[in-house]
C-alpha cells in the first residue's frame, strides 16, 4: 500500500473519531498527491477537517470543504421546499442514501454528496416532474430507469427513485426490494414522509454498496459510511433480523467482511494487521475510486459469465436496457431490433476506445 493511501486512512480515522492528528506528520505528507487521491474517493472534506484540526491550511482541501458545506446546506433547504410541495400534492416520499448518511457524520460537510436520492410514489411521476420544473429544475431523464434525474444550477442534482433497484440490477436485489413499500415507516412530523428503520437502512446501504462493489467497484467512502453508521447505531440494531435479511439477499458474507474491515481500518490510528483476504478487500476499495472503473466492471462480469454469455448479453441486451439508451425504441418498443443494430453502430463509431479495452481484457481472461 502506498504512502498516500495510508495518509488518507489515518486522516479519515482522525476526522470521524474526533482526533487531532499529529501536525508534524502532516507536514511530511505529499499534500498534492493526497488531495488527488482524496478527490478520487470524494473524501476531501473529511480529510480537510482532520488537517485543519492540526492547524494546517491547504487551499484545495479548504475549497473542497467549503463546497461540501455549501452543497449540503443547499440540499437541506431544497429538500424542505420539494417535500413541502410533495405534502401539498399528497405524494409520499422517503429520503435515502447520502442525504440520510451525512447526518451521522460528526460535522456538517464532512460527508460529500454528488446528488440527493429520494424514493417517491411512481404513480405520481408526471406530477413530480411538474413540481421539479416549477422549482427551477431541468428534467434530464424521466421514466427511463428506476430513478429520474433532475438538475438545477449551479450544483443541485436529484435522483428521484421509483424503486430501490431496477430490473437491470441483480435478480435477488430486485426481487427482494420489488415490494419495497412494506419496508417504509411513517415519519412522525409530517403526513406523507416515510423512512426506513435503522435495520432496513443498513441492509439497503449494504445492498446498494454490493451492487457497485460486485460490478465496477466502489471507493473508500463506502467503507467509511459503514463505519460511521455503525459508530452511531451498532449497539441498538437488531442483528438477528439483519442477518436473516442479508441471507435472503445472498450478501451476508460480504456484509460481515465489509463490517469487520471497516471497524479494523477506522477504529485505529495505525493500520492494523490484516489477513490476505482483508488486504485484498481493502485494496479493492482504495484502487477504484468512488464510482468504480469501467475495466473493473468488465473483469467482474467475466468472473460471473463465460465469454460467450458476456458477448451475447452485450450484443443483445434486454428491452429495458435498449429503451433506456435508444430514444426511438423507448417511444416505439416494436423497433427493438432496429435499436439493437443502431446501438452496434453507435458503439463502433463513438466507443472505439472502450471496445478495444473490452477486447483486450477478454483475450487476457482464460475463461
Amino acid at each position: 500500500m502506498n504512502t498516500q493511501y495510508k495518509d488518507m486512512l489515518y486522516l479519515l480515522f482522525c476526522s470521524v473519531n474526533g482526533v487531532t492528528p499529529n501536525s508534524d506528520s502532516i507536514k511530511d505528507m505529499d499534500m498534492e498527491n493526497l488531495y488527488l487521491i482524496s478527490k478520487h474517493h470524494t473524501v476531501c472534506a473529511a480529510v480537510c477537517i482532520a488537517i485543519e484540526r492540526a492547524g494546517i491550511q491547504h487551499a484545495k482541501f479548504h475549497d473542497a470543504l467549503k463546497k461540501a458545506l455549501r452543497k449540503n446546506i443547499l440540499f437541506d433547504v431544497e429538500c424542505k421546499k420539494i417535500f413541502t410541495e410533495f405534502e401539498k400534492n399528497k405524494i409520499w416520499y422517503a429520503p435515502i442514501k447520502g442525504i440520510v448518511l451525512k447526518d451521522f457524520y460528526p460535522e456538517n460537510g464532512m460527508r460529500e454528496m454528488a446528488d440527493c436520492d429520494v424514493l417517491y410514489n411512481a404513480d405520481m411521476q408526471q406530477e413530480v416532474k411538474q413540481i421539479m420544473i416549477d422549482n427551477g429544475y431541468t428534467a434530464k431523464s424521466v421514466g427511463k430507469s428506476n430513478h429520474d434525474v433532475y438538475y438545477k444550477q449551479p450544483v443541485l442534482n436529484y435522483e428521484l427513485h421509483t424503486s430501490l433497484f431496477g430490473q437491470r440490477h441483480t435478480k435477488n436485489l430486485y426481487n427482494y426490494y420489488n415490494d419495497f413499500k412494506k419496508l417504509l415507516k411513517k415519519d412522525a412530523d409530517n403526513i406523507y414522509g416515510y423512512h426506513l428503520s435503522d435495520e432496513d437502512f443498513y441492509i439497503y446501504m449494504t445492498a446498494h454498496e454490493w451492487k457497485h462493489y460486485s460490478k465496477n467497484g466502489t471507493g473508500i467512502r463506502s467503507l467509511l459510511d459503514c463505519y460511521v453508521y455503525l459508530l452511531s447505531k451498532h449497539d441498538s440494531l437488531d442483528w438477528k433480523y439483519i442477518e436473516e435479511q442479508l441471507q435472503r439477499l445472498e450478501i451476508a458474507e460480504y456484509e460481515k467482511k465489509r463490517r469487520e474491515l471497516a471497524i479494523k481500518v477506522f477504529s485505529s490510528d495505525t493500520l492494523p494487521k490484516l489477513d490476505v483476504s482483508e488486504k485484498d478487500m481493502l485494496m479493492s476499495y482504495l484502487t477504484v475510486g468512488t464510482y468504480g472503473t469501467f475495466v473493473n466492471g468488465i473483469k467482474n462480469e467475466l468472473k460471473e459469465h463465460s465469454k460467450f454469455e458476456y458477448i451475447y448479453h452485450k450484443l443483445f441486451p434486454g428491452m429495458q436496457h435498449i429503451r433506456s439508451s435508444v430514444k426511438f425504441v423507448d417511444k416505439c418498443p416494436i423497433l427493438y431490433p432496429i435499436g439493437i443494430v443502431y446501438r452496434w453502430i453507435r458503439i463502433a463509431l463513438k466507443m472505439r476506445d472502450k471496445l478495444s479495452i473490452i477486447i483486450k481484457i477478454m483475450f487476457q481472461n482464460p475463461k
